[in-house]
């Protein structure tokens, strides 16, 4: 079998096993354990995990391929740098009679110091089920890394077809990175980080994941983002944000609720001028968003203006509106003064112009004429 095992022989590691064996210090575990996993790539960069891959050869038989992994031990033994330099047939045994079986191949390392087999170096395993109507993956060997779940019905044989290599195969591999890299996941996506700041790329998401010490929180979300449209069903942190069916919502510590951002405004009280004959009593207007509601109240200075039956005026102006204030467009505006009531316009220059009045009506001096309308700002 062409694989090599690095720091595992009690002597003889050949210079080109060390150099086909140095991975690196791999994913860390905790404060003194590594994952178990996979070196992720492929020959064209297609796939992220094409190392230790598994095919059908026979009706029982498959052949694993080349590739490198790193399997850690149990705490005091540290991790083993393995590479499989070529491919490697497995035999399946036939299948029980009357039950189904899940087979497990893995990927086991030897070290009699550490575990009294009196074996050295790495092998390539069949770990064969236990037959049951309802079976079960087998218990993982010690310093072992799983790689390919098999399933093996009743009946299995060369002579009935075989195991079905496509539909009972169920690929176990796992990926690891070097310390401080970013893991590409693979089948470990819910494996917990080791540090607050680790970081992986999760390809089902599509998301730069980041460990915040409790779980992996997608990096744009970390730093503020909106996240998308279901990528997030429950938040993070008070204050995160997502788009949901068009709308914003923020997470306050328990539920998403739909974002409603303050209402800025803003208001003035100085600034309309009155033309002759008239006088500003006051002026009040507020804009918020582009919506401005103005009213200015001036009174009559001048001779008493009376109108005709049918309500018409000379046309007669009252007051200037400030800058920045006035419609975009001539605007028609509501205006009473207690006894009477008639309409103005509004102009984009500010001025407001008296148009019509009630009937028989008259606009008598020291009475208070209130002009009032709501628009949107240029």
């Amino acid at each position: 079998m062409p694989i090599r095992t690095g720091w595992v022989l009690p002597q003889g590691q050949t210079r080109q096993t060390t150099r086909l064996t140095a991975l690196g210090a791999g994913t860390p575990a905790d404060q003194s354990t590594s994952r178990s996993g996979i070196v992720p790539g492929s020959a064209d960069g297609t796939y992220r995990v094409s190392g230790l891959s598994l095919t059908g050869s026979g009706p029982m038989t498959a052949t694993v391929h080349a590739g490198r992994a790193l399997v850690q031990g149990l705490p005091e033994q540290g991790a083993y740098p393995v590479d499989l330099s070529g491919d490697t047939v497995l035999t399946f045994t036939d299948g029980n009679p009357l039950n189904p079986r899940v087979d497990l191949v893995v990927l086991r390392v030897y070290d009699h110091d550490a575990d009294g087999l009196d074996a050295y170096g790495a092998v390539l395993e069949v770990v064969t089920g236990q037959a049951s109507a309802t079976p079960v993956v087998p218990k993982i060997p010690d310093a072992s890394l799983p790689l390919f779940t098999v399933r093996v019905k009743a009946g299995t044989s060369a002579g009935t077809g075989g195991i079905d290599w496509n539909a009972d195969l169920t690929d176990l591999r796992t990926t690891v990175a070097s310390v401080g890299g970013i893991l590409p996941v693979y089948n470990n996506a819910g494996v917990p980080g080791a540090y607050p700041g680790q970081y992986q790329d999760d390809d089902v998401t599509h998301h730069l994941q980041r460990w915040s010490g409790t779980a992996w929180v997608a990096y744009p979300k970390e730093i503020g983002g909106v996240a998308p449209q279901n990528a997030l069903s429950v938040g993070s942190y008070p204050g995160q944000y997502r788009e949901h069916n068009g709308v914003l919502q923020r997470w306050n510590g328990t539920s998403w609720a739909a974002y409603q951002p303050p209402v800025q405004t803003e208001s003035l009280s100085s600034g309309a001028v009155a033309t002759t004959g008239w006088s500003v009593v006051s002026y009040e207007a507020r804009r918020s968003r582009g919506l401005c509601t103005t009213s200015v109240v001036v009174t009559r200075t001048g001779a008493t203006i009376p109108s005709d039956p049918d309500g018409n005026i000379n046309d007669v102006t009252l007051c200037t509106l400030p800058a920045g204030w006035r419609p975009p467009f001539n605007l028609e505006a509501a205006v009473a003064d207690g006894y009477g009531d008639g309409s103005a316009m509004i102009a984009p220059s500010g001025l407001i112009t008296l148009r019509t009045w009630s009937p028989n009506g008259f606009l008598k001096a020291e009475r208070n004429v209130r002009v009032s309308a709501t628009y949107i700002l240029p």
